[in-house]
């Protein structure tokens, strides 16, 4: 049986400020390194035993995977970053406190570009000093392929590709593979495992810094899942 763990990176600064964080590089609140730090001691007493883990190019998830990974009795020998898991791109709403936009634009609009699966919000400004395009951490990357926004489709047209290309063949191999990421990429993989409808997306929310264990079939079919802090389980509405 292969294992893939999920885990969303723990609290950021900025969803403590309740703010759209997207691609800005906010930083762990010391809660978040706790919540981090739990997850490796959940993942290390069941004895599950990495040597692929992957991550995104931003600090939250790579700092959630570091203070994991010192929990582990063994450490993980490869870890590859991919831009293609990093958060959802939230356009001219990143930075933005959600409850100050909901009172601007609706709550019904707010929630519509937060959680449907194909309507991004207002674009970011290419000038804009907060924009990808100009930190020096994409500057490896291809200026066409940095995003203004994203809705969940295009966040799953990014990462989605990227776990069947790049992470799927380290699973067919039967090696098991830790994905620290964020809520929005994770939700796009989430869909595609899962095969979770574009109408029950809407629903599903994963919480920070909660590792969902998944067990695959040889041919990646899924056979169990569950969150390992049962305390703080979503449901995942699975289809297959």
């Amino acid at each position: 049986m292969i294992k893939l763990i999920l885990l969303r990176h723990g609290q950021s600064q900025w969803n403590l400020e309740n703010r759209f964080t997207g691609w800005c590089d906010a930083d762990l609140t010391e809660q978040g390194v706790s919540e981090a730090k739990k997850a490796g001691y959940l993942i290390n007493k069941k004895n599950i035993i990495f040597n692929f883990a992957f991550t995104s190019f931003q600090k939250r998830a790579i700092k959630t995977l570091l203070n994991l990974i010192e929990e582990l009795d063994k450490p993980i020998k490869n870890v590859t970053k991919a831009w293609q898991l990093n958060e959802r791109h939230y356009g001219a709403l990143q930075g933005l406190n959600k409850a100050e936009m909901a009172n601007k634009h609706g709550e019904k609009q707010i929630m519509i570009w937060r959680r449907s699966f194909n309507t991004p919000p207002p674009p970011l400004d290419k000038n804009d000093p907060n924009h990808p395009r100009n930190m020096k951490i994409y500057s490896s990357i291809n200026p066409n392929d940095i995003p203004d926004t994203e809705s969940l489709k295009n966040t799953y047209e990014r990462s989605v590709p990227y776990f069947k290309s790049n992470i799927e063949p380290v699973l067919k191999s039967e090696q098991n593979v830790l994905i620290a990421a964020h809520g929005n990429s994770l939700r796009a993989i989430c869909k595609y495992l899962f095969n979770i409808s574009d109408k029950m997306i809407v629903k599903l929310e994963i919480p920070t810094g909660n590792p969902i264990e998944i067990d695959l079939d040889n041919k990646l079919k899924v056979i169990n899942y569950s969150y390992m802090d049962v305390t703080r389980a979503k449901e995942i509405y699975f289809n297959k």
